[in-house]
Protein backbone atom coordinates (compact mmCIF):
# COMPACT_ATOMS: atom_id res chain seq x y z
CA UNK A 1 0.00 0.00 0.00
CA UNK A 2 0.66 3.63 -0.28
CA UNK A 3 2.43 5.80 2.25
CA UNK A 4 -1.42 7.51 2.49
CA UNK A 5 -2.26 4.62 3.61
CA UNK A 6 -0.08 4.22 6.85
CA UNK A 7 -0.60 7.14 8.87
CA UNK A 8 2.53 6.69 11.51
CA UNK A 9 1.36 9.08 14.66
CA UNK A 10 5.13 8.69 15.60
CA UNK A 11 6.12 9.66 12.52
CA UNK A 12 3.72 12.84 12.69
CA UNK A 13 5.07 14.06 16.25
CA UNK A 14 9.10 13.63 14.88
CA UNK A 15 8.18 15.66 12.00
CA UNK A 16 6.57 18.34 13.98
CA UNK A 17 9.34 18.74 16.34
CA UNK A 18 12.27 18.11 14.05
CA UNK A 19 10.61 21.42 11.77
CA UNK A 20 10.47 23.10 14.82
CA UNK A 21 14.28 22.76 15.73
CA UNK A 22 15.30 23.19 12.27
CA UNK A 23 13.42 26.73 12.04
CA UNK A 24 14.93 27.32 15.30
CA UNK A 25 18.44 26.81 13.80
CA UNK A 26 17.42 28.98 11.06
CA UNK A 27 16.55 26.65 8.15
CA UNK A 28 12.99 27.56 7.88
CA UNK A 29 13.70 31.39 6.67
CA UNK A 30 12.48 32.65 3.71
CA UNK A 31 8.97 31.09 4.19
CA UNK A 32 9.07 27.20 4.26
CA UNK A 33 6.69 26.11 5.62
CA UNK A 34 7.41 23.44 8.77
CA UNK A 35 6.38 20.36 6.20
CA UNK A 36 9.53 21.83 3.57
CA UNK A 37 11.61 23.04 6.62
CA UNK A 38 11.59 19.47 8.06
CA UNK A 39 12.03 17.89 4.74
CA UNK A 40 15.57 19.97 4.14
CA UNK A 41 16.64 18.67 8.17
CA UNK A 42 18.03 15.57 9.85
CA UNK A 43 14.49 13.97 9.84
CA UNK A 44 14.18 13.60 5.88
CA UNK A 45 13.22 10.11 5.58
CA UNK A 46 13.33 10.82 1.76
CA UNK A 47 14.36 7.14 -0.15
CA UNK A 48 17.18 8.06 -2.13
CA UNK A 49 20.53 6.70 -3.13
CA UNK A 50 23.94 8.83 -3.09
CA UNK A 51 25.65 7.15 -5.48
CA UNK A 52 23.76 7.59 -8.87
CA UNK A 53 21.73 4.03 -8.33
CA UNK A 54 18.06 3.80 -6.75
CA UNK A 55 15.84 1.44 -4.91
CA UNK A 56 14.29 -0.99 -7.16
CA UNK A 57 12.26 -4.47 -6.43
CA UNK A 58 13.41 -7.78 -8.81
CA UNK A 59 11.83 -7.43 -12.15
CA UNK A 60 9.38 -10.38 -12.84
CA UNK A 61 10.97 -10.21 -16.54
CA UNK A 62 13.49 -8.85 -18.88
CA UNK A 63 10.68 -7.17 -20.97
CA UNK A 64 7.64 -5.52 -20.78
CA UNK A 65 4.70 -4.09 -22.41
CA UNK A 66 3.15 -1.16 -21.68
CA UNK A 67 -0.24 0.12 -23.20
CA UNK A 68 -1.41 3.61 -23.45
CA UNK A 69 -5.50 3.45 -23.94
CA UNK A 70 -7.09 6.62 -25.33
CA UNK A 71 -10.54 6.62 -24.36
CA UNK A 72 -13.19 8.98 -24.58
CA UNK A 73 -14.21 11.07 -22.01
CA UNK A 74 -17.70 11.86 -20.63
CA UNK A 75 -18.78 13.70 -17.85
CA UNK A 76 -21.68 12.00 -15.96
CA UNK A 77 -24.83 13.69 -14.63
CA UNK A 78 -24.42 15.26 -11.25
CA UNK A 79 -28.00 15.13 -10.40
CA UNK A 80 -28.31 11.05 -11.02
CA UNK A 81 -24.28 10.14 -10.43
CA UNK A 82 -24.74 6.06 -11.06
CA UNK A 83 -26.26 4.96 -14.83
CA UNK A 84 -23.37 7.64 -15.90
CA UNK A 85 -20.42 6.02 -13.85
CA UNK A 86 -21.73 2.44 -14.51
CA UNK A 87 -21.76 3.29 -18.26
CA UNK A 88 -18.23 4.70 -18.04
CA UNK A 89 -16.92 1.71 -16.18
CA UNK A 90 -18.13 -0.86 -18.43
CA UNK A 91 -16.91 1.38 -21.30
CA UNK A 92 -13.20 0.99 -19.13
CA UNK A 93 -13.89 -2.27 -18.90
CA UNK A 94 -14.38 -3.49 -22.04
CA UNK A 95 -11.34 -1.21 -23.68
CA UNK A 96 -9.40 -3.25 -21.01
CA UNK A 97 -10.79 -6.32 -23.16
CA UNK A 98 -9.92 -5.01 -26.51
CA UNK A 99 -6.28 -4.28 -25.25
CA UNK A 100 -6.05 -8.07 -24.46
CA UNK A 101 -7.88 -9.55 -27.69
CA UNK A 102 -5.94 -10.91 -30.44
CA UNK A 103 -2.97 -9.07 -29.01
CA UNK A 104 0.10 -9.59 -27.37
CA UNK A 105 -0.18 -9.42 -23.57
CA UNK A 106 0.68 -6.19 -21.53
CA UNK A 107 2.19 -6.06 -18.38
CA UNK A 108 1.01 -2.42 -17.52
CA UNK A 109 -2.06 -0.60 -19.12
CA UNK A 110 -2.89 3.09 -18.54
CA UNK A 111 -5.84 5.24 -18.71
CA UNK A 112 -6.02 9.15 -18.76
CA UNK A 113 -7.38 11.64 -15.92
CA UNK A 114 -10.92 11.32 -16.04
CA UNK A 115 -12.10 7.77 -17.64
CA UNK A 116 -15.37 7.06 -14.81
CA UNK A 117 -16.53 10.32 -14.06
CA UNK A 118 -15.40 12.75 -17.21
CA UNK A 119 -15.13 16.22 -15.98
CA UNK A 120 -17.31 19.26 -16.19
CA UNK A 121 -17.79 22.71 -13.96
CA UNK A 122 -19.18 20.99 -11.00
CA UNK A 123 -19.91 22.65 -7.76
CA UNK A 124 -17.57 20.53 -4.63
CA UNK A 125 -20.82 19.49 -3.59
CA UNK A 126 -21.32 17.50 -6.95
CA UNK A 127 -18.10 16.36 -7.01
CA UNK A 128 -17.97 14.87 -3.23
CA UNK A 129 -21.14 13.17 -4.59
CA UNK A 130 -19.94 10.96 -7.53
CA UNK A 131 -15.96 10.63 -6.66
CA UNK A 132 -14.87 7.16 -5.98
CA UNK A 133 -13.32 5.89 -2.88
CA UNK A 134 -10.24 4.25 -3.44
CA UNK A 135 -10.74 1.00 -2.81
CA UNK A 136 -13.75 0.76 -3.99
CA UNK A 137 -16.61 -0.55 -5.94
CA UNK A 138 -15.29 0.69 -9.47
CA UNK A 139 -11.57 -0.29 -8.13
CA UNK A 140 -12.76 -3.88 -7.00
CA UNK A 141 -14.23 -4.04 -10.85
CA UNK A 142 -11.08 -2.59 -12.84
CA UNK A 143 -9.19 -5.12 -10.55
CA UNK A 144 -11.15 -8.00 -11.21
CA UNK A 145 -9.54 -7.10 -15.04
CA UNK A 146 -6.12 -6.60 -13.41
CA UNK A 147 -6.48 -10.17 -12.00
CA UNK A 148 -7.73 -11.79 -15.33
CA UNK A 149 -4.90 -10.56 -17.57
CA UNK A 150 -1.75 -10.63 -14.68
CA UNK A 151 -1.24 -6.37 -15.47
CA UNK A 152 -0.70 -3.10 -13.96
CA UNK A 153 -3.82 -1.20 -14.59
CA UNK A 154 -3.39 2.86 -14.18
CA UNK A 155 -6.08 5.28 -13.86
CA UNK A 156 -7.29 9.05 -12.98
CA UNK A 157 -10.05 9.97 -11.02
CA UNK A 158 -11.72 12.21 -8.36
CA UNK A 159 -11.69 11.00 -5.45
CA UNK A 160 -13.27 11.49 -1.34
CA UNK A 161 -11.05 10.02 1.48
CA UNK A 162 -12.76 9.94 4.65
CA UNK A 163 -9.43 11.04 6.37
CA UNK A 164 -9.88 14.03 4.30
CA UNK A 165 -13.34 15.25 5.12
CA UNK A 166 -14.77 17.75 2.48
CA UNK A 167 -11.69 17.29 0.23
CA UNK A 168 -11.85 16.45 -3.49
CA UNK A 169 -8.52 14.76 -4.68
CA UNK A 170 -7.40 14.02 -8.42
CA UNK A 171 -5.89 10.95 -7.53
CA UNK A 172 -4.27 8.70 -10.14
CA UNK A 173 -4.46 4.82 -8.75
CA UNK A 174 -2.20 1.90 -9.82
CA UNK A 175 -3.94 -2.05 -9.20
CA UNK A 176 -1.54 -4.71 -9.38
CA UNK A 177 -1.75 -7.94 -11.00
CA UNK A 178 -3.36 -9.59 -7.86
CA UNK A 179 -6.42 -7.39 -8.32
CA UNK A 180 -5.61 -5.00 -5.27
CA UNK A 181 -4.61 -1.98 -5.16
CA UNK A 182 -1.31 -1.56 -5.11
CA UNK A 183 -0.48 2.38 -4.85
CA UNK A 184 -2.36 5.78 -5.26
CA UNK A 185 -0.76 8.96 -6.02
CA UNK A 186 -2.14 12.43 -4.92
CA UNK A 187 -1.62 15.07 -8.00
CA UNK A 188 1.26 17.44 -6.99
CA UNK A 189 -0.13 20.72 -7.37
CA UNK A 190 -2.60 22.80 -9.30
CA UNK A 191 -1.80 25.59 -11.47
CA UNK A 192 -2.87 28.59 -9.65
CA UNK A 193 -3.55 32.20 -11.39
CA UNK A 194 -3.57 31.61 -15.21
CA UNK A 195 -7.17 30.51 -15.81
CA UNK A 196 -9.81 33.46 -16.76
CA UNK A 197 -12.44 33.83 -14.10
CA UNK A 198 -11.96 30.36 -11.65
CA UNK A 199 -9.33 28.36 -10.04
CA UNK A 200 -9.25 24.93 -9.77
CA UNK A 201 -10.62 23.78 -5.86
CA UNK A 202 -9.25 19.56 -6.05
CA UNK A 203 -6.83 19.36 -3.14
CA UNK A 204 -3.22 18.87 -4.08
CA UNK A 205 -0.25 17.78 -1.73
CA UNK A 206 0.70 21.32 -2.00
CA UNK A 207 -2.11 22.67 -1.00
CA UNK A 208 -2.23 20.68 2.64
CA UNK A 209 1.20 20.33 2.26
CA UNK A 210 2.43 20.25 6.19
CA UNK A 211 -0.67 18.17 7.22
CA UNK A 212 0.19 15.67 4.11
CA UNK A 213 3.97 15.35 5.14
CA UNK A 214 2.88 15.06 9.30
CA UNK A 215 0.54 12.03 8.08
CA UNK A 216 2.53 10.39 5.44
CA UNK A 217 6.64 11.41 5.66
CA UNK A 218 8.25 13.34 3.08
CA UNK A 219 8.88 10.58 0.95
CA UNK A 220 5.36 10.13 0.14
CA UNK A 221 5.47 13.69 -1.31
CA UNK A 222 7.33 12.52 -4.47
CA UNK A 223 5.87 9.18 -5.09
CA UNK A 224 7.51 6.41 -6.99
CA UNK A 225 6.09 3.23 -6.87
CA UNK A 226 9.08 0.24 -7.20
CA UNK A 227 6.95 -2.71 -8.93
CA UNK A 228 8.47 -6.24 -10.35
CA UNK A 229 7.83 -4.55 -14.01
CA UNK A 230 9.36 -1.28 -13.32
CA UNK A 231 9.61 2.17 -10.75
CA UNK A 232 6.66 3.69 -11.67
CA UNK A 233 5.68 7.36 -11.36
CA UNK A 234 2.29 8.88 -12.52
CA UNK A 235 0.93 12.87 -12.91
CA UNK A 236 -1.29 15.04 -14.02
CA UNK A 237 0.92 18.14 -14.13
CA UNK A 238 2.08 19.57 -16.70
CA UNK A 239 5.36 21.81 -17.83
CA UNK A 240 6.84 21.71 -14.32
CA UNK A 241 9.64 19.95 -15.28
CA UNK A 242 11.07 19.88 -11.46
CA UNK A 243 8.52 17.76 -10.81
CA UNK A 244 9.63 15.05 -13.11
CA UNK A 245 12.93 15.26 -12.08
CA UNK A 246 12.32 15.06 -8.76
CA UNK A 247 10.99 11.69 -9.59
CA UNK A 248 13.39 10.47 -11.92
CA UNK A 249 16.05 10.93 -9.10
CA UNK A 250 14.49 9.07 -7.01
CA UNK A 251 14.52 5.77 -9.01
CA UNK A 252 11.43 6.55 -11.43
CA UNK A 253 11.92 4.54 -14.74
CA UNK A 254 8.35 5.06 -16.61
CA UNK A 255 6.85 8.33 -15.40
CA UNK A 256 2.81 7.73 -16.70
CA UNK A 257 1.38 11.22 -17.45
CA UNK A 258 -1.95 12.05 -18.27
CA UNK A 259 -4.41 14.97 -19.63
CA UNK A 260 -7.54 16.40 -20.31
CA UNK A 261 -8.43 18.25 -23.35
CA UNK A 262 -4.59 18.54 -24.54
CA UNK A 263 -0.68 18.92 -23.44
CA UNK A 264 2.18 20.26 -24.96
CA UNK A 265 4.21 17.46 -26.50
CA UNK A 266 7.09 19.38 -26.22
CA UNK A 267 6.93 19.29 -22.87
CA UNK A 268 6.57 15.54 -22.25
CA UNK A 269 9.50 14.82 -25.03
CA UNK A 270 11.63 17.20 -23.02
CA UNK A 271 10.83 15.45 -20.10
CA UNK A 272 11.92 11.90 -21.68
CA UNK A 273 14.90 13.38 -22.69
CA UNK A 274 16.06 15.31 -20.01
CA UNK A 275 15.47 12.61 -17.44
CA UNK A 276 16.46 9.78 -19.85
CA UNK A 277 13.45 7.71 -18.80
CA UNK A 278 10.37 6.27 -20.47
CA UNK A 279 7.23 8.74 -20.32
CA UNK A 280 3.77 8.08 -21.76
CA UNK A 281 0.98 10.91 -22.34
CA UNK A 282 -2.58 9.47 -22.06
CA UNK A 283 -5.02 12.02 -23.37
CA UNK A 284 -8.35 11.10 -23.78
CA UNK A 285 -9.70 10.67 -27.11
CA UNK A 286 -12.00 13.06 -29.22
CA UNK A 287 -15.51 12.37 -27.32
CA UNK A 288 -18.71 12.46 -28.90
CA UNK A 289 -21.74 13.07 -26.75
CA UNK A 290 -19.71 14.64 -23.81
CA UNK A 291 -22.51 16.82 -22.15
CA UNK A 292 -22.00 20.69 -22.24
CA UNK A 293 -18.93 19.96 -24.49
CA UNK A 294 -17.80 19.67 -28.18
CA UNK A 295 -16.31 16.28 -29.47
CA UNK A 296 -13.15 17.58 -29.37
CA UNK A 297 -13.39 17.50 -25.59
CA UNK A 298 -11.01 21.10 -24.71
CA UNK A 299 -8.17 22.77 -26.18
CA UNK A 300 -6.90 19.16 -28.07
CA UNK A 301 -8.23 15.83 -28.05
CA UNK A 302 -5.99 12.54 -28.84
CA UNK A 303 -1.88 12.48 -29.64
CA UNK A 304 -1.15 10.08 -26.51
CA UNK A 305 2.25 9.03 -26.84
CA UNK A 306 5.03 6.94 -25.20
CA UNK A 307 8.67 8.50 -25.38
CA UNK A 308 11.68 6.49 -25.14
CA UNK A 309 14.42 7.80 -22.94
CA UNK A 310 16.24 10.02 -25.60
CA UNK A 311 12.83 11.79 -26.40
CA UNK A 312 12.16 9.60 -29.23
CA UNK A 313 8.56 8.53 -30.17
CA UNK A 314 7.87 5.07 -29.90
CA UNK A 315 4.10 4.83 -30.79
CA UNK A 316 1.72 7.30 -30.86
CA UNK A 317 -2.05 7.68 -31.21
CA UNK A 318 -4.37 10.21 -33.48
CA UNK A 319 -7.40 11.44 -32.24
CA UNK A 320 -9.89 8.84 -31.64
CA UNK A 321 -10.08 5.91 -29.20
CA UNK A 322 -6.82 3.82 -29.43
CA UNK A 323 -4.67 1.90 -28.07
CA UNK A 324 -0.58 2.50 -28.26
CA UNK A 325 1.85 -0.28 -27.05
CA UNK A 326 6.09 -0.61 -27.16
CA UNK A 327 8.03 -3.38 -25.98
CA UNK A 328 10.46 -1.91 -22.98
CA UNK A 329 13.92 -3.67 -22.46
CA UNK A 330 13.87 -2.78 -18.91
CA UNK A 331 16.28 -4.89 -17.58
CA UNK A 332 18.85 -3.56 -19.85
CA UNK A 333 17.90 -0.35 -19.55
CA UNK A 334 18.09 -0.54 -15.40
CA UNK A 335 21.83 -2.05 -15.87
CA UNK A 336 23.10 1.33 -17.35
CA UNK A 337 20.51 3.66 -15.78
CA UNK A 338 21.41 6.41 -13.18
CA UNK A 339 19.74 9.39 -11.59
CA UNK A 340 19.81 12.65 -13.62
CA UNK A 341 23.31 14.25 -13.69
CA UNK A 342 22.22 17.76 -12.30
CA UNK A 343 24.91 19.96 -10.67
CA UNK A 344 22.85 20.70 -7.70
CA UNK A 345 25.10 23.06 -6.00
CA UNK A 346 25.29 25.54 -8.62
CA UNK A 347 21.58 25.77 -8.22
CA UNK A 348 21.32 25.73 -4.51
CA UNK A 349 21.45 29.00 -3.84
CA UNK A 350 18.85 30.33 -6.10
CA UNK A 351 16.32 27.21 -5.53
CA UNK A 352 16.99 28.59 -1.65
CA UNK A 353 15.45 31.94 -2.69
CA UNK A 354 12.79 31.31 -4.61
CA UNK A 355 9.49 32.10 -3.05
CA UNK A 356 6.19 30.31 -5.27
CA UNK A 357 3.46 33.43 -5.94
CA UNK A 358 1.16 31.06 -3.86
CA UNK A 359 2.58 29.30 -0.83
CA UNK A 360 1.21 25.56 0.51
CA UNK A 361 -1.37 25.23 2.77
CA UNK A 362 -3.84 27.40 1.04
CA UNK A 363 -6.81 24.31 1.36
CA UNK A 364 -5.87 23.24 4.94
CA UNK A 365 -8.35 25.46 6.80
CA UNK A 366 -10.87 26.15 3.84
CA UNK A 367 -11.97 24.69 0.74
CA UNK A 368 -13.52 26.89 -1.80
CA UNK A 369 -17.07 25.39 -3.01
CA UNK A 370 -16.38 25.94 -6.46
CA UNK A 371 -14.21 27.05 -9.61
CA UNK A 372 -15.83 30.45 -8.68
CA UNK A 373 -15.50 30.50 -5.46
CA UNK A 374 -11.96 29.35 -5.97
CA UNK A 375 -11.16 32.37 -7.77
CA UNK A 376 -12.37 34.28 -5.06
CA UNK A 377 -10.75 32.84 -2.33
CA UNK A 378 -6.95 32.83 -3.89
CA UNK A 379 -7.25 36.31 -5.33
CA UNK A 380 -5.48 37.89 -2.64
CA UNK A 381 -3.24 34.98 -1.87
CA UNK A 382 -0.24 35.72 -4.26
CA UNK A 383 2.80 36.89 -2.65
CA UNK A 384 4.01 38.03 -6.72
CA UNK A 385 3.46 42.13 -7.69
Amino acid sequence: MSAPDRPDLNRRTLIKSTAGLVAAAGLAQGGLSPATAAMTGSAREINMHGDGTYATVPLVKDDITLTVVQTRVRAVDAKSPAKGMQENLDHMLKAIDKVFHFNPPSDIVQFHEFPLTGFDVWTRKEVLGLAIEVPGKETGAIGAKAKQYGCYIVFGSYVVDPDWPNHVLSLTTIIGPDGQVADKHWKARNIKGVFPGIELYTTTIYDVLDEYVERYGADAVIPVTRTPVGNLATSSVQREPELFRAFAMKGAEILLRTASGGFSEIDVQACALYNGVYTTMCNNAVSPGNPNFFEDAGVGSGNSMILGPRGEELAKARMDEAAISTRIPLARFRQRHRQPIVHIDLYRPVWEQYQNAYGPNLFSEYQPTDLYDAKRFLQDKSGWK
